[in-house]
């Protein structure tokens, strides 16, 4: 059973979704090659919910920009840091990800790692 997730909340341009659908592919091999249980990628549908914070109120989402809403599954907390010590070296991720023209602003990138407490 999967017991660490690490998840992230990232404010991404409409203008930028096929782009960075692109940049999610190659993170999705990566990062399953380097031995990653499950990776998601998720682009926000019904964001205007009528309840809780909304998504793009928490984010402060901007005019013409949507939520992508990921997570990668791994079997601890120790097996994350081995798998991302790796994708961290991964030539893939360094050639796909130029820090000066990336299709999100990394900065308003919402991330953490959890610990599974509910699993089917």
């Amino acid at each position: 059973m999967p017991k660490y997730i690490d998840g992230f909340v990232i404010p991404v341009p409409k203008n930028k979704i096929k782009e960075y659908a692109r940049l999610a592919k190659i993170g999705c091999r990566v990062w399953l090659d380097h031995g990653a249980l499950d990776y998601k990628e998720c682009i926000g549908d019904d964001l205007n919910v009528p309840f809780g914070l909304p998504f793009p109120q928490g984010i402060r989402l901007k005019k013409g920009e949507t939520v992508a809403f990921s997570f990668i599954v791994y079997k601890s907390k120790a097996h994350r840091d081995r798998v991302n010590k790796k994708v961290m070296k991964d030539p893939r991720l360094a050639a796909a990800c130029d820090p000066k023209n990336m299709p999100f602003d990394p900065k308003r990138m919402l991330f953490g790692g959890f610990n599974a407490i509910v699993s089917a």
